[in-house]
């Protein structure tokens, strides 16, 4: 199995994926056949498969033969093992079970993505959401997806936790392209859409994070759907490619490299007909100046 076809939404994580890409480059390098590693090690062919394929959560142990058997330099040996240690902790959003596995897997390769860029068109993103916007898009679910009033206050808890990423020690480099509209659409009350306006301007003050406006009255360029591109840094010489996530009333993924590279043009695209920050931080402050509160 390739990796483009391995779909980043289903399973194992980006560090689970990683070493088992990694495993089986080095198997390869090494001339062995899967059958050649089963009899050495005496394991199953299945099992070498299911290592290389990260149908199976890796065993330090067996990692630890594999490099052996490999003849792995200790520099590279050290980077495999702190990678299947990695591999083997749980993430936060695996205590929230009721959440569908394909939004878990979302949020561990967003957890895990050293730099994101991400177009929007309807709604602030999920990253950047005060808690009442979030409650507010939330609740707009029970249209097609009844869920209990509990189930929703924990997806709310749930998108809250994954704003983690920009706040932590080492954050995720952030690039947004916000359309217009967003700015203007009223989601709540105007005392909702206010702070929620505010909070982009605070957050868009971060060292990290780039915040840029499409105005409505200039030409667009690409007509194309909301989407966000992840990007990850090698671990030594462990690649993973880059994943983009499309969102519907249902999530979609993009993994193969071509289209990947696709939606990264298509931003850039966009990018040169976009307010410069400064220019977007005095849009978003004239919206938020526009929701009054109704007598």
């Amino acid at each position: 199995m390739s990796t483009a076809s391995m779909n980043p939404f289903r399973g194992p994580t980006v560090r689970q994926r990683r070493l088992a890409i990694e495993l089986r480059r080095l198997r390869e390098e090494r001339g062995f056949t899967g059958d050649d590693v089963a009899a050495r090690l005496h394991w199953s062919t299945a099992k070498v498969s299911r290592i290389e394929n990260a149908r199976t959560s890796t065993n330090i142990g067996d990692v630890e033969l594999l490099t052996k058997l490999y003849r792995i330099d200790p520099s590279h040996r050290a980077e495999l093992l702190t990678l299947a240690h990695d591999a083997a902790r749980k993430g936060w959003w695996e205590g929230y079970r009721e959440l569908p596995g394909g939004l878990r897997q979302f949020i561990a390769l967003e957890d895990e993505a050293s730099r994101i860029v991400q177009w929007e068109t309807y709604l602030v993103p999920g990253l950047l959401q005060t808690e009442q916007y979030a409650r507010q898009v939330m609740a707009g679910l029970r249209l097609y997806d009844p869920v209990p009033p509990t189930e929703v206050d924990r997806r709310v808890e749930v998108r809250m936790r994954r704003q983690e990423v920009l706040h932590r020690k080492e954050p995720v480099e952030y690039e947004l392209l916000l359309d217009e509209s967003v700015l203007l659409r009223l989601v709540g009350d105007p005392t909702t859409m206010r702070s929620q306006l505010r909070h982009l301007l605070d957050v868009g003050d971060l060292p990290h994070v780039v915040l840029r406006v499409i105005r409505l009255d200039r030409p667009h360029p690409i007509m194309e759907g909301a989407f966000q591109l992840m990007e990850y840094d090698p671990v030594g010489d462990i690649v993973f490619p880059d994943v983009v996530y499309t969102e519907a009333l249902t999530g979609s993924q993009v993994t193969d490299e071509r289209l990947t590279y696709m939606y990264r043009l298509a931003f850039e695209g966009m990018e040169r007909v976009a307010l410069d920050p400064a220019a977007s931080r005095d849009l978003i402050a004239e919206a938020a100046a526009g929701f009054t509160d109704r007598p």
